[in-house]
This record gives structure tokens, C-alpha cells and sequence, in this order.
């Protein structure tokens, strides 16, 4: 921790109310070098609400090669040791996998989706590298859930990440249903910043990724955030995709179901907002979770060649 000027305090010792971020919501306004797949209606949509949604972006064919090779990666007794490998505190089942695009050749050319990237290189005005990947589990009858926060406040406070321009691609790579413990986001909430109360411990995250209990933010602002925008749990097929902004507040609740739910992750983050130190935290966390060495521009890869020119797909 610094005494440096810090746009967004957080992990603070006393109660800070809630402020207005400092930053665009699309950072491509007025950059044609930027201008992307995304029509002004959708711009539009991601600066109100903070989330993007596109059922069935991708076929289940397309999709189901990566859940087999997923269930390749959980007989590899090695990586299952690792520390990028995160266990349910309740059930003892795989709850992440960090480091995904890192893993597997695969997942990495997923990173690359010319329909993908060129999106986010829309919403963030720039090139981008992966800040963090991973697969969420929630395993049937026992996956537990995630509390609200705000992906930023994390990684601002325990990544160093100055601003926020960053945008997290979540692939369905099973149905995603009301049953099965959907993402849950608070429309509009990324306008607004909640500061949270409590000073980051050493190596927090080894407990943050079981159970989070720091970086939550208080009650009374997340009701007040959910009364004016609601709440929705986008639900569909998978390969659909969802598209949300850093600092949307987000959580989702434990699987009640007999059917899995997979979710991958993948974090951009504009080459023009790398890593500090941290703002509010003892020391840096490990490079699967904030990347500070493999930060090199992406370039595209057509993994889907018959899709190419046919735009985004679905929209809600």
C-alpha cells in the first residue's frame, strides 16, 4: 500500500458512502480506429445497464469440446494439487480453475474470437490482454454460491488495476437456468462505486476464492442499488454469452438442482490499464489471478470461419 492518489479507496477502516465513477462506461466514443461490431443500440444498452447478453451465441457442438476437455483437466492429479485450482468450502468439488487460457491451447484461441474481441476492444477503446480466466463450478446439489461485489473493487484494491476499463466475457458451457445458480447482476449498478469497510489481510485471497467476506458491500447500498435497477439472471443455452462491465455488481446463489452449471470466465483489460501495485492490500496476488508478465495485445483468431460477417448474434 501506497500514499499515492487512489480514484477509488476501498478496504477502508470507517464507513465511505458510495460515489460516481470517474471513468467512461464505453471508452471508444469517438475513436473510429475502436469502432466495432457493436450498433449504437448496444453501446447504448452497456452504459445503462453494464451487461450485454447474446443467447446461444455459440452452437452446443461448438461448445461441448471444451467441457470434455475440462473433464480431461479434472483427472490430472498435478494441476488438481495446484493453487490455481479452488475447492467448494462446503462440498470439497472443483469450485474455479484459474489460468484457463494458460492450460489450453483451446481456451486460448477462444480468448481470440474475432466476434469477441472485437467487442471488447469496442467497449474498451483499445487492445487488450487477459487480466485472469477461469471456469466456475457449481456441481448439482452442492455448488456454492458467490456473494455480491463488484469485480473492480477486487482487483483495484488486491491487483493494483488503476481504472476501470475492463470488461469479463462469462461462456455458458452448460444450461443456465433459474434453478442452477445463475448469475445474478443489478442493472446500473457499475455507475456508482461502493467503498467497503474492512482492511485487507494477508494473503486474502486463498480464503476470498471459498468464500468471499471482504469487498462485499453493505447491505443498505445494495438494496438501494437493486430498488432503482432490479435484478436479472440472464438464462439460456450453452454457448451463450455474457458480456459485463468491471464494476457491475454481481453474485450468484448456491445450485438447489440435479443439473450442473459451468461457467468460463475470461477478464479484458485495456494494455493501457496495467497492474499497480496494490491500492489496499499487503502484496501482489499470484499471476493467474492479476497477470503483470503475459500482457501482449491479443490478436484475433477465426476458430468459426463460417461465422465470419455475421455480425454478433442475438441480442437481449
Amino acid at each position: 500500500m501506497t500514499d499515492r492518489y487512489d480514484p477509488y479507496p476501498t478496504r477502508l477502516k470507517e464507513y465511505h458512502p458510495p460515489f460516481l465513477r470517474r471513468d467512461p462506461v464505453v471508452h471508444s466514443r469517438n475513436q473510429r480506429r475502436w469502432e466495432g461490431p457493436l450498433d449504437e443500440v448496444a453501446l447504448s444498452r452497456y452504459e445503462r445497464d453494464g451487461f450485454l447478453w447474446f443467447e446461444g451465441f455459440f452452437s452446443h457442438d461448438r461448445i461441448t469440446p471444451f467441457l470434455e476437455e475440462l473433464k480431461e483437466m479434472a483427472q490430472d492429479e498435478e494441476l488438481m494439487r495446484s493453487e490455481q485450482v479452488i475447492l467448494d468450502p462446503n462440498s470439497g468439488a472443483i469450485r474455479s480453475v484459474f489460468g484457463m487460457h494458460e492450460i489450453s491451447e483451446n481456451f486460448d484461441k477462444l480468448t481470440r474470437d474475432l466476434r469477441i474481441l472485437g467487442m471488447v476492444r469496442q467497449l474498451l477503446g483499445s487492445e487488450v490482454y487477459i487480466h485472469q480466466s477461469r471456469i466456475n463450478d457449481k456441481f448439482g446439489f452442492q455448488g456454492s454460491g458467490f456473494d455480491w461485489h463488484s469485480d473492480f473493487e477486487t482487483w483495484h484494491s488486491e491487483d493494483g488495476m488503476p481504472r476501470m476499463r475492463a470488461v469479463s466475457a462469462s461462456l455458458m458451457l452448460t444450461d443456465n437456468n433459474e434453478f442452477n445458480g445463475p448469475l445474478m447482476l443489478i442493472p446500473g449498478s457499475h455507475i456508482e462505486f461502493v467503498p467497503c469497510v474492512g482492511e485487507t489481510p494477508e494473503m486474502n485471497w486463498k480464503d476470498s476464492l471459498k468464500a468471499q467476506r471482504l469487498g462485499v458491500p453493505d447491505r443498505d447500498a445494495l438494496a438501494r442499488l437493486a430498488d432503482r435497477g432490479g435484478i436479472q439472471a440472464p438464462k439460456g443455452p450453452a454457448g451463450s454469452l455474457l458480456l459485463f462491465e468491471c464494476n457491475t455488481l454481481h453474485a450468484s446463489n448456491e445450485n438447489m438442482s440435479p443439473w450442473p452449471r459451468s461457467n468460463l470466465f475470461f477478464v479484458y483489460n485495456s494494455v493501457d490499464n496495467a497492474l499497480e501495485e496494490p491500492y489496499a492490500a499487503p502484496s501482489r496476488r499470484p499471476e493467474f489471478l492479476g497477470a503483470r508478465r503475459n500482457v501482449e495485445p491479443l490478436t484475433m483468431h477465426d476458430d468459426f470461419p463460417e461465422l465470419a460477417g455475421q455480425g454478433v448474434g442475438p441480442l437481449r
